[in-house]
């Protein structure tokens, strides 16, 4: 898979099919980029109507085009497409890159278009980047299929991004500023390759350090989530998600669909599969040139040297915000500061050197915290003065740097006045950020990664207790359904061990008052309709019927009730179950996502949930660290662990009802949505009870 992308980006030879010799056409610039780079392979422009183009001999068709040649960039109308790739395949040609558009970007007659060419690529082995594309950069090499004007610097940095103008735009916005980049590619429609087939060509590139990425959609969750935490484990992946407010475009009707997002499963994706995620081109390319720079923090403690104090108090915010702390100074670095800066110098955290700080005081300073055992990072900030040099300052931290394990990130603020400082320390191996609140994004992204690194790695749980055969025939039993009531939904949940409150099914009145008495008082009666998920929004629900009078009350009651608030709901008697004990409520559920499959939730339970919005997600199959992490990234988990002196619940009770429900999840593709809300959690050691539950199929 991967050797089968080499040609995109070193290829011995590249045709350009419909190549024009006039100026103004997007071929035309293509040509005209390969030969502007140094790319060394051979340049075939291919049209029967030329004789040459840029000095480059022109070939009537692609068979006639000399050896070598193992990629095609493909230009012209949509509807000749196909016809060029059979030709393509004739001549042996494996790789091609389709720049056209008319796909399916335009509706349905495009995207049967598109399926066709595929068909072709597929049966003749081939590969191919786009439709719709603007084609691929390899810096190293000089390859430059694209039409785009300029190039960046050379450096580690491996781009991709689903979209052309995206590309563009980045390309004019960091060119001069001395990023560095091994790769540009443009995915276009994503017909064959996609951005997992390309991170995982890049994570084996040697030139690429760093692979960023621009992404609309992720069609292929699961794979890419296994390639990304292959990946991750040796080259950070920075990644910019669009439409991350996106909630879907189904109606969703349980808890769990209506708080799981289309975001929640990539922010879920990303998490577990070791992905920065950034929300901003700017801190997309300061994120990622700090990871191509800069070793990794090794704590969280930062050290700022400033000239200016409001630069100074933005950057401590961001640095908060995104979980840093400034590092406490030791005495003797501060008596030693004392004595080399301003006498009204601030010599704590942050470092306030004053609006006429030199060069040298900067390096002399940077040298006494690079010292401090206390320090772990450290930010030197600059607002240009017209008394001091700016480039001479950038030497200056460069120099320090260099000598230094500690991470450093400068911000000098400005446009023209640190355009050549920021190439000083770019080549110098120096991070520059323009504006104080990146610093903290930047830092958080690199705190994120480095944990990343740390972290175990584990399996995914699969349980062997499990009771299927019980599952298909309650499914079996239920062909037709959209959705399975509590009643159905409790054997089901008990057939993957997970621990329901006893109870049973009444279909009239003495029924259920026979069966609280073999249950046992108090108990709780829920009302039984295929037509109502939320029973307490139509008062489906009575708690703490203490006799035989009680539950026959009730019974009459409830299905008044219910049927007055939704006369149109079919009623199949009620539940008893006994009454539970007292415990700590919680969600947990899943929504099937389909790129990523099996969404997980966990949060605050009841019937609060979508009011505090207070969950978690992960994407199916899980480790147990994975079903850790849920816990702990909400309040119902600080709940769980005993906050402020509250009794601790059965923590590791609640980590093996999500693998299970997970397993559930995996092992039934039919069900769109299932949820426990609640499962009540007792104390530590005593286990976790499903008190409700639902299922949607899809």
């Amino acid at each position: 898979m991967v050797n089968s992308l080499s040609p995109f980006f070193s290829p011995s030879g590249v045709a350009i099919i419909g190549a024009s010799s006039k100026p103004n056409k997007l071929s035309y610039g293509i040509v005209k980029n390969l030969t502007l780079y140094g790319y060394q392979g051979g340049i075939y422009p291919v049209n029967p109507g030329s004789q040459e183009i840029l000095g480059k001999k022109c070939y009537p068709d692609i068979q006639h085009v000399p050896d070598p040649v193992d990629l095609a960039v493909i230009v012209l109308p949509a509807g000749q497409i196909a016809q060029t790739l059979e030709d393509c395949a004739t001549r042996g040609i494996k790789a091609v890159t389709v720049i056209s558009g008319g796909f399916k970007e335009l509706g349905k007659e495009g995207e049967l278009l598109e399926l066709q060419i595929m068909e072709i690529v597929q049966a003749h082995g081939m590969r191919m980047v786009g439709p719709n594309c603007v084609g691929t950069m390899s810096l190293h090499t000089g390859l430059n299929t694209t039409f785009i004007h300029g190039v960046p610097d050379t450096g580690g940095i491996g781009f991709l991004s689903q979209s052309g103008a995206v590309l563009g735009g980045v390309v004019d916005y960091v060119k001069d500023k001395g990023v560095g980049f091994s790769h540009f590619l443009s995915l276009g429609n994503e017909a064959d390759v996609s951005e997992t087939d390309i991170i995982d060509y890049l994570g084996e590139d040697e030139q690429t350090k760093v692979i960023t990425a621009y992404v609309e959609q992720i069609r292929d969750g699961q794979r890419f989530i296994r390639t990304a935490q292959r990946v991750t484990r040796h080259k950070p992946i920075v990644l910019l998600k669009a439409g991350r407010t996106s909630a879907g475009a189904r109606a969703v009707s349980s808890h769990t669909g209506s708080l799981a997002g289309s975001h929640a499963a990539y922010q879920a994706a990303f998490v577990q599969s070791g992905v920065v995620e950034v929300q901003s081109v700017n801190d997309l390319f300061d994120v990622s040139q700090a990871f191509a720079l800069q070793p990794l923090p090794k704590g969280d403690r930062v050290v700022i040297l400033t000239n200016a104090g409001g630069p100074a108090a933005l950057a401590s915010d961001s640095l908060s915000n995104n979980g840093l702390r400034m590092a406490d100074l030791n005495q003797k670095t501060m008596d030693e500061l004392r004595k080399i800066l301003n006498p009204s110098a601030q010599v704590s955290n942050p470092v306030d050197m004053l609006g006429g700080a030199e060069p040298q005081e900067y390096e002399a300073a940077m040298r006494l915290v690079a010292a401090d055992p206390n320090v772990d990072i450290i930010v030197p900030i600059l607002v240009p003065q017209s008394l001091v040099n700016p480039i001479s300052v950038a030497e200056k931290i460069s120099n320090v740097a260099a000598t230094s394990s500690k991470t450093v990130i400068s911000c000098f603020m400005g446009d023209s006045l640190v355009a050549e400082p920021r190439r000083v320390l770019h080549r110098n191996r120096v991070p520059m950020v323009v504006y104080p609140e990146s610093i903290g994004s930047v830092l958080g992204a690199m705190r994120v990664y480095a944990k990343w690194l740390d972290s175990p790695q584990e399996e995914t749980v699969v349980f062997s207790d499990m009771d299927q055969l019980l599952v298909k025939d309650i499914f079996s039993a239920s062909v037709g359904n959209k959705s399975l009531g509590e009643v159905l939904t409790r054997p089901l949940l008990s057939a993957y061990g997970i621990q329901v409150i006893s109870g049973d099914h009444a279909k009239t009145n003495d029924e259920a008052v026979a069966l609280a008495a073999r249950i046992g008082f108090p108990v709780a009666m829920k009302i039984v309709s295929p037509d109502i998920l939320h029973k307490s929004e139509y008062g489906g629900i009575r708690l703490n019927l203490q006799n035989r009078s009680d539950v026959a009350q009730a019974y009459e009651q409830i299905l008044k009730d219910v049927i007055e608030r939704k006369p149109d709901a079919r009623l199949e008697g009620v539940l008893i179950e006994a009454m539970a004990p007292k415990g700590q409520e919680v969600i947990i559920g899943m929504r099937r996502d389909p790129g990523f499959g099996a969404i997980m939730m966990f949060g605050m339970g009841g019937i609060f949930v979508e009011l505090f919005k207070d969950v978690a997600f992960r994407v199916a199959p899980l480790t147990r660290n994975n079903a850790l992490e849920m816990i702990e990234a909400t309040r119902a988990g600080q709940l769980l662990a005993g906050f402020r002196g509250q009794i601790e619940a059965d923590v590791e009770a609640v980590v093996d009802t999500i693998l299970r429900l997970s397993q559930l999840a995996v092992d039934f593709p039919e069900i769109s949505e299932i949820e426990i809300n609640p499962l009540l959690v007792l104390p530590k050691g005593q286990g976790a009870i499903a008190l409700d539950g639902r299922v949607i199929f899809n």
